[in-house]
């Protein structure tokens, strides 16, 4: 057993053959930089999960092959958030914004303008819908009444698909020399976007109730067992865990990089990306609560479809906003608040332009893992000539015409059937048990201890060790 170890440390760590010609790795390739592979690790942890997923379990809550398949699927229904981010962007250059008003083709006769007043308080349709929602479920969606009913494809839709997959392609083909290079704006430019979204929502009337709801959680959801499953699908989905893609970009390391030291600052960041997040998210939010004059609660709370109460003076927020989940955060509630800000247009451009970046360098990053994974099973064979590109050529276009389904009338229903029983939720959960029982019990904790050591030139502290076998396969198990 020693001997195997030793000749792999040695093929890993020798950069030539004894014959003095390139080894398989320098086929394979390198990160030129340290640079390169810390914003390759940033852009595939912070997502979306960080700016819709997270802000939203906030409120909820109050506070081997198996993977390859899951990759996969996350490839596959990951990109269709571009799609419509895409298709919001371009309609967000024009002089009025289209979600803004019920005077379009889509709208229907229960539709209500976004800027009715506030103090109205006649009669209203029990069906009544907001300008923002029938944009989100007519215009971009062309929403059916279920899965059964998945219609036709929406060609505006899959038009912006194909260019969401045209652009990941071109970032992942010729490996980490191109995903390395493109990381460096995919990977730094969100967080300009977010800063600035920040700003602007603390600058916001009513942005401090908003922050204080965001601050104030509800001690009693924590007997909730729905809690602890959500946060643990929420730290693995947003920490890229239990998929692979952490070790594919870690193996393009060279031997002795301190992966220890990586994993301590991109946690840390992950979380701090979050936390802050939260903040220009529930910023705008509190804005809105302010503007419509109702608690932040109601605000967040709100059904699709109007609910009045003769008691009110106003038009209740309900008529405005879909539930607070993902795709009604970033589609209906935000777009809904930047409507009611100075120059709409900008922040609207700004928002979906930084929507499209986080899920930009977290797609081609998860493409890059499930490539390389694929690639090093058979490294004779798909390291040569351009076999490797036409390898991840027929991945996304098997996937583009996979996702054809998520762009029909139907297609949302799909989506949500992709996030809540194939990428997230209990089967990532139950990746994350077998990994653990695998690499501290099979594996032995020792033994990868040992690794690590001979790897980064120091021993780390010795809790890892009863984190691999204790710790975390009890905390995993706990949230399933």
């Amino acid at each position: 057993m020693e001997q195997a170890e030793n000749q792999e440390k040695y093929l890993m760590k020798d950069d030539t053959s004894r014959n003095g010609a390139p080894s398989k790795c320098d086929k394979r390739g390198q990160w030129a930089n340290k640079s390169e592979f810390i914003l390759a690790m940033v852009g595939g942890i912070i997502g979306l999960g960080n700016v819709w997923r997270f802000p939203y379990l906030c409120f909820k809550n109050g506070g081997g092959y198996g993977t390859q398949l899951l990759v996969l699927y996350t490839v596959t229904y990951y990109i269709v958030i571009l799609a419509w981010a895409f298709l919001f962007l371009f309609s967000s250059f024009h002089t009025v914004l289209p979600w803004t008003s019920c005077n379009n083709t889509w709208n229907t006769a229960d539709c209500v303008d976004y800027q009715l007043n506030h103090s109205s308080n006649g009669d209203i349709s029990q069906n009544t819908t907001s300008s923002v929602v029938e944009f989100w479920q007519r215009r971009i969606l062309g929403l059916s009444g279920g899965i059964e009913e998945l219609g036709s494809i929406r060609w505006d839709l899959a038009g912006c698909l194909l260019l969401s997959w045209v652009i990941c392609y071109f970032c992942v083909w010729k490996g980490v020399k191109s995903s390395g290079k493109v990381v460096y704006f995919t990977a730094t430019f969100p967080y300009v976007m977010i800063f600035a979204l920040l700003i602007r929502g603390v600058t916001l009337p009513g942005a401090i109730d908003g922050i204080r709801f965001y601050l104030s959680p509800d001690p009693t959801r924590l007997a909730d067992p729905q809690v602890w499953m959500d946060a643990g699908s929420q730290i693995m989905f947003s920490y890229a865990v239990c998929i692979g893609c952490l070790p594919a970009l870690g193996s393009y390391n060279k031997y002795n990089n301190d992966c220890y030291k990586d994993a301590f600052a991109l946690c840390l960041l992950n979380s701090v990306t979050s936390f802050v997040s939260g903040f220009a998210v529930f910023s705008v939010l509190g804005f809105m609560s302010y503007e419509l004059g109702v608690d932040i609660e109601t605000v967040a709370e709100s059904g699709m479809t109007l609910q009045p109460h003769s008691t009110l003076q106003f038009v209740p927020p309900c008529i405005y906003l879909a539930p607070l989940s993902g795709p009604g955060l970033a589609f209906i509630a935000y777009p809904r608040a930047v409507a009611m800000m100075p120059l709409p247009q900008l922040w609207a451009a700004c928002f979906f332009i930084m929507i499209i970046f986080l899920g930009l360098d977290s797609e081609f990053v998860c493409l890059e893992g499930l490539v390389t994974c694929i690639s090093d099973m058979y490294p004779s064979f798909f390291f040569t000539g351009h076999r490797r590109k036409l390898l991840l050529l027929v991945i996304c276009s098997v996937s583009f015409v996979s996702g054809l389904f998520m762009v029909t009338e139907g297609g949302l229903y799909v989506f949500q059937l992709f996030d809540y029983y194939a990428c997230s939720g209990i089967p990532l959960i139950a990746f994350a048990i077998l990994e653990c029982v695998c690499v501290g019990w099979v594996y032995g904790a020792d033994r990868f201890y040992n690794n690590i050591t001979d790897m980064i030139g120091y021993r780390p502290l010795p809790y890892m060790k009863y984190c691999w076998k204790y710790v975390s396969p009890i905390a995993t198990t706990v949230s399933k």
